[in-house]
């Protein structure tokens, strides 16, 4: 029987291949645990598209613990265990196998996870000699390395290469979707590509306005997004462009205050109406009184904000 799990929150992860019908287990065993809630990932263990586990790692809070029943049911490798291990404990989370011997909040759970790091660099250093000497046999029987069909350039290869890189590609953008499309959701067609990438940069998110018009293109593509969004921005006098970026801000993140608004204003060297670079709070103000008069729906939290700020 394992040990009795600590007092933090658990977050339970159960990955369900598609060939596993008797997944009740897992359910059981994490809720057995006391798992506050538990997610559910349908896929092989051999697939590198996780988008559940992707937004568990990315929500969990400092404390919270991620919970599995057995090791094989979070990674496809050891290496990417650690990966997975490495980047909960950046943020001050924890890991928890049931029926294996890891607990990162534990010493001992820390030893074995130095073992299992150990076990990860000798898997690569195999992995990397067994390359090689294939390629040195491959080239002694006169063989060339790498996909035939690729170096031919046949259709067909070409096509599956293709294929498989796209769906790779689609599930890491609805991975992460969450991060930036309710941004792109407010600002599009309003505004032009250039000013939605900045207010995602402001966040901390790292684009350009090709990459995002890739990325909305593609959801669009799979009915997943509004074709909407894909339509050329209007052209504004730079009063309005200046109103609906703010109101864009503003929208994106509903706790920053008018005094911030003008920090990000500043940070993107965006001029006053009378060309200055300093942005004062009634300024700011002053512009989202405007898209509130021109129809905007501005988060509540701010406009209790400006309503104090009258005062």
């Amino acid at each position: 029987m394992a040990p009795p799990l600590s007092k933090n929150r658990l977050i339970g992860y159960a990955r369900i291949s598609t060939e596993d019908q008797a997944h009740d287990a897992q359910l059981d065993e994490l809720r057995a645990a006391g798992c506050a809630e538990i997610h559910q990932e349908h896929g092989s263990g051999a697939s590198r598209a996780r988008p559940v586990l992707a937004r568990i790692v990315r929500d969990i809070k400092p404390g919270e613990v991620l919970v599995v029943v057995r090791l094989d049911r979070l990674a496809r490798s050891v290496s990417h265990l650690l990966e997975v291990i490495e980047t909960l404990e950046a943020k001050k989370a924890h890991f928890r196998s049931l029926r294996d011997p890891i607990d990162t909040s534990t010493p001992q759970g820390i030893f074995s996870l130095h073992v299992l790091g150990a076990v990860a660099q000798l898997e690569r250093s195999l992995i990397s000699e067994r390359t090689r000497a294939g390629i040195k046999a491959a080239k002694a029987r006169g063989r060339k390395p790498g996909n035939p069909g690729m170096r031919e350039r046949r259709p067909d290869a070409i096509r599956k290469i293709t294929l498989a890189r796209e769906k790779v590609y689609l599930n890491e953008l609805i991975a992460g979707a969450d991060r930036w499309m309710p941004t792109v959701r407010r600002m599009r067609p309003h505004q032009p590509w250039e000013d939605v990438v900045r207010v995602l940069a402001n966040s901390g998110q790292s684009w350009t306005v090709a990459r995002l018009r890739r990325a909305v293109g593609k959801l669009v593509s799979q009915h997943m997004a509004d074709s909407v969004l894909l339509r050329p921005a209007p052209r504004k006098n730079p009063e309005d462009r200046l109103m609906i970026l703010i109101a864009g801000i503003a929208m994106a993140d509903s706790g920053l205050s008018l005094r911030e608004i003008g920090a990000q204003l500043e940070r993107m060297r965006e001029r006053t109406p009378r060309g200055g670079l300093t942005w004062s709070a009634s300024s700011v103000k002053k512009q989202l009184d405007r898209a509130r008069e021109a129809g905007l729906v501005l988060p509540a939290s701010l406009h209790g904000e400006v309503q104090h700020s009258k005062k």
